[in-house]
């Protein structure tokens, strides 16, 4: 087996481990996508890991995020990061310290769009650890979501243009990814507030939030319309489905959705998509 394959099966072993919730639907898509957007998606987990580590610095994250946005812009070396990720290795997952490897899976073709996207990630993220992540406005909510989650789904319309020429709204695609990462704040919510950390703008209730994500949840079933191939459309519309039912389970007052709950719902798409 050749250093490819074995890493890219690496990588879908790394990617169940990291996230259970983005194996589901990243199941539905051909060899090249599951590759290329597994790919991606470590990528991405690898600068999240970096922006969301609880007993790293902040200084410390600032220059890791902010190096590793001027190596995803220019060449990146493999070299190059191993020396500067090896001082923080008893702090950084195995999904951060092997981000090579993530870029060396991706095609070739889509990986410098891949880079683009991790490296504006990377530097978002740099600047709002520089603001200690204090969000005022919602035009500070929408930078901030842009920065950790609208960016997957621009990334995701850049693969998808590149493997079929779909083409999706740009606005739309950013608030599937914002859609998301909104709920992921409100079924937080709690926890967050526990531990002193709050996301939600100056005088902003907990149902101001819930009406954030329902408007990007709208625009992101807006997002996926345009798209015929029927394994990418299932791949953005399991993650949809569970949003909007993890929403309606948290208005109602439950932490979250049972993976019967779950299971339930990826069963019914996909019985739907057999009968359409």
């Amino acid at each position: 087996m050749s250093k490819v394959s074995n890493l890219q099966k690496e990588s879908l072993i790394m990617l169940k481990e990291t996230s259970r919730t983005f194996f589901i639907p990243i199941s539905f898509l051909d060899s090249t996508l599951k590759k290329t957007v597994g790919s991606a998606y470590l990528c991405m987990r690898a600068i999240d890991e970096i922006e969301d580590h609880p007993e790293l610095e902040d200084q410390a994250k600032i220059k890791l995020l902010s190096t590793i946005q001027q190596m995803l812009e220019t060449d990146f070396n493999e070299h190059a990061y191993l020396e500067l990720v090896t001082p923080y290795k008893e702090f950084l997952p195995p999904v951060t310290m092997r981000l090579a490897d993530w870029l060396h899976v991706c095609p070739e073709e889509i990986r410098g769009k891949v880079m683009e996207s991790t490296a504006i990630m990377a530097g978002g993220m740099s600047k709002w650890v520089e603001k200690n992540w204090v969000i005022q406005t919602q035009d500070d909510l929408d930078e901030y979501t842009y920065y950790v989650a609208g960016l997957v789904g621009t990334m995701l319309s850049d693969i998808w243009h590149w493997h079929d020429g779909t083409v999706t709204d740009p606005d739309h695609a950013i608030a599937f990814g914002r859609g998301l990462q909104a709920v992921n704040m409100l079924r937080n919510y709690d926890e967050d507030f526990e531990r002193g950390v709050t996301f939600v703008p100056e005088g902003w209730t907990r149902e101001d939030m819930f009406n954030y994500a329902k408007n990007n949840l709208a625009k992101a079933d807006l997002y996926v319309q345009p798209i015929k191939n029927k394994r990418i459309l299932m791949f953005c519309k399991v993650p949809l489905a569970l949003a909007h039912s993890t929403l309606k389970a948290l208005k109602s007052g439950k932490e979250k959705m049972s993976r019967v709950e779950v299971e339930g719902i990826v069963e019914q798409l996909k019985q739907e998509e057999r009968l359409s």
